[in-house]
C-alpha cells in the first residue's frame, strides 16, 4: 500500500535522502559516513512526519534466508528507533541494493518499494523512485537489471556461501562509480534522462514534485510550469537531502 499523508501537522516535515552507498570506498570511510547519517536522522527525528530513503543506501546488499551483510548496525538501530517511535520510514531499492527482501520489513517495520510510486502529501502530489533504468538510453544497465531481478538468478546467487558471495560483491563494489568518481559529475542539460522521464510522466498525470536519486547530482529543475524535478544527490561528496514543510520542497546540505 502506498504511504500518503492527507494533512501534515503544524511544524512537521517529510525528509528524503538517497545514495548513501554505505560500504565504499573502505570500512573506515563508510563508518564515518554512517555515523553522519545517524546524526542526520537524529536531527530529522525532532520534527519528522516521515522519512523516505530513496535507494542505494548500501553499495551492496543481499539477504540470504538466514544471513545479511555484516555491518551498518548503527543505521539499522537508528531506523528501528524511528519506527518504534511511530515515525514511518519508506525504503526504495536502488540498483546497488535491489536484492532486499523481507528483513527490513519484518525486523524494522519498514516497507520496501521496488518501483516508483505516486503519492499525496498534504495536498501535493509526489512521484518518488530511485531512478535507475528510467528514461531514454542506458540500455546495457536495463538489460542487466532484468538479469538481477530474475528469480532464478537470485536463487543461484543465494546458493553461494555468504563468505564467498558477499566477499565477491564487496570486491566489485570497490570498482563502482560512486567509489571512484570525484565531485565533478557533469550536468547533462537537455540530456538529463530523468528530466525526460519526468516530462513523460507529467504529460500523462500531473505531479507537483518528482523526487529521484541515482543521478548523484543535487538538482532542482522545472518540469513545465507547475512541477519540479528534485534529485537528492549523494552522501560520499555532497551530503544533500530534501525536506518538505507542507508547502515547498527544498534541497539542503547536512553539516555542509
Amino acid at each position: 500500500m502506498t504511504f500518503r499523508i492527507n494533512e501534515l501537522q503544524p511544524g512537521k516535515k517529510v525528509y528524503f535522502a538517497s545514495d548513501f552507498h554505505l560500504g565504499v570506498p573502505d570500512a573506515a570511510t563508510s563508518r564515518a559516513r554512517e555515523q553522519k547519517i545517524v546524526r542526520w536522522l537524529e536531527m530529522a527525528q525532532q520534527d519528522a512526519a516521515a522519512v523516505f530513503l530513496v535507494g542505494d543506501i548500501f553499495d551492496f546488499w543481499f539477504e540470504y534466508k538466514h544471513a545479511i551483510p555484516k555491518g551498518f548496525i548503527r543505521l539499522q538501530g537508528k531506523l528501528a528507533e524511528l519506527t518504534d517511535a511511530g515515525i514511518p520510514v519508506m525504503f526504495f531499492t536502488g540498483n546497488h541494493d535491489m536484492w532486499m527482501f523481507d528483513y527490513f520489513t519484518e525486523e524494522l517495520n519498514i516497507p520496501i518499494y521496488r518501483k516508483p510510486i505516486s503519492t499525496s502529501i498534504n495536498g501535493h502530489t509526489f512521484y518518488i523512485g530511485h531512478g535507475d533504468g528510467l528514461g531514454p538510453g542506458d540500455h546495457t544497465y536495463k538489460l542487466l537489471k532484468k538479469v538481477f531481478d530474475n528469480k532464478v538468478c537470485q536463487w543461484l546467487f543465494a546458493r553461494l556461501h555468504p563468505n564467498f558471495g558477499i566477499g565477491m560483491a564487496n570486491m566489485w563494489s570497490r570498482k563502482s562509480r560512486i567509489s571512484n568518481v570525484k565531485k565533478d559529475e557533469q550536468f547533462l542539460g537537455d540530456d538529463e534522462w530523468l528530466v525526460h522521464y519526468s516530462k513523460e510522466v507529467e504529460a500523462k498525470q500531473h505531479h507537483d514534485f518528482y523526487v529521484f536519486g541515482h543521478r548523484h547530482l543535487p538538482l532542482d529543475l522545472p518540469i513545465g510550469d507547475k512541477s519540479r524535478y528534485v534529485n537528492l544527490g549523494e552522501w560520499v561528496n555532497f551530503c544533500t537531502y530534501a525536506v518538505y514543510d507542507g508547502k515547498t520542497l527544498n534541497l539542503e546540505t547536512f553539516e555542509g
